[in-house]
């Protein structure tokens, strides 16, 4: 116990354990990560047929 704690009030005492007396919730750590895209979705992207690029180009 600290020079602090032996000078406080009972009634002192008894406020700092009732706002310190006890840890936090835990937090889980998949809910401490949020996940997002890194860029956005791009439709062009998906439309690519190799297919027809291959019948455009080769032949």
């Amino acid at each position: 116990m600290g020079h602090e704690a032996r000078t406080q009030t009972p009634a002192a005492r008894e406020a700092r354990h009732l706002r310190f007396g006890k840890l936090p919730e835990r937090i889980l750590p998949e809910d401490m990560v949020e996940e997002r895209p890194a860029v956005a979705r791009d439709p062009a992207r998906d439309a690519f047929n190799p297919d027809e690029w291959l019948v455009r180009v080769c032949l």
